[in-house]
């Protein structure tokens, strides 16, 4: 992938960006901009599920080594830790961050001057956590980014509850979109996150990412450069659903879908409000999920 250039490069000459941060903003006023839809007006100072009103709050930002191999490559991934959240699982294991609220307020401007920090320190990419319920400072900040020499993908690391409108949105200006699938049953996020309609939000919003971006493309030196990973939490129990997400994804999204099937749950925050969660998944579990991904049509693991 010799000669790259980001996604968003082009539409900032082309004054893309500005029209969408403008748009994106407007919805502010009465807030639809996740599926919660909580029509609060973010610019007077109301806040909502995300708690968050016109600014964006960050916990922190650093360039990261604990993602994904083709995110982090030598340099690591610029991570910006964005605080609060729309979903709200009980079993965060950011919970401080994305319950308690742990973090400060920051301007686009500054925002934007995060973004160009961590890539003058080395960072193959600019990597949003959280970021569904701040899209319009997102825009805002990338457009002044932009203006001043951001040239590293940009990555959307998100429970995937978004809404297909907003997402739109980011079409043109995200280079990778990176969504961890959490619940195949509506009771499950019900439980945890009372959002029963996850499963269908989070069906729509993985076919609109790949729709803008496609299945993850990583160039020689086996740095990601655009497309689709998809992230999969294994829970005790079954208690995600795993074998019904990696069947949509091989069907439906794509059987080359770069799928990361991760093993690291363990009961934090509220967890132990849940029977089910109140444990780790037992090796037996992780292999059967991963065995799931693999009989589904998976490779890409």
């Amino acid at each position: 992938m010799s000669g790259f250039e980001p996604v968003y490069v082009e539409s900032f000459k082309k004054g893309m960006i500005k029209e969408r941060a403008e748009t994106a903003r407007h919805i502010l006023q009465a807030c639809m901009l996740c599926p919660r839809e909580c029509a609060v007006n973010r610019l007077s100072g109301e806040t909502g599920i995300c708690k968050t009103a016109h600014n964006a709050v960050i916990s922190s930002y650093h360039p990261h080594f604990g993602e994904e191999a083709p995110l982090v490559g030598k340099n690591g991934s610029g991570t910006i830790f964005f605080t609060h959240c729309n979903l709200l699982c009980n079993f965060c294991q950011n919970y401080d961050i994305s319950h308690l609220g742990h973090g400060r307020e920051v301007t686009d401007e500054e925002l934007a001057g995060i973004m160009l920090s961590l890539q003058h320190e080395g960072c193959h990419n600019i990597n949003f956590v959280t970021p569904t319920h701040i899209v319009p400072q997102i825009l805002s900040a990338v457009e002044i980014a932009a203006g001043n020499g951001l040239s590293i993908p940009l990555i959307y690391n998100t429970s995937a509850y978004d809404n297909v409108e907003t997402l739109k949105l980011l079409d043109g200006i995200i280079d990778i979109y990176m969504p961890d699938f959490k619940f195949w049953d509506s009771e499950a996020a019900r439980i945890t996150c009372q959002a029963p309609d996850y499963p269908q939000k989070a069906c729509l919003a993985l076919k609109e990412m790949h729709r803008q971006v496609g299945d993850l493309a990583i160039d020689k030196s086996g740095i990601a450069k655009r497309g689709l990973l998809i992230r999969h939490l294994v829970m005790p129990g079954n208690f995600a659903g795993t074998s019904e997400i990696m069947l949509f994804i091989a069907k439906e999204i794509s059987p080359n879908s770069y799928v990361n099937i991760m093993p690291q749950y363990r009961p934090c925050g509220e967890a132990d409000k849940v029977k089910e969660l109140s444990r780790y998944p037992s090796e037996k579990e992780i292999q059967e999920a991963l065995a799931a991904a693999v009989n589904a049509g998976l490779g890409r693991l």
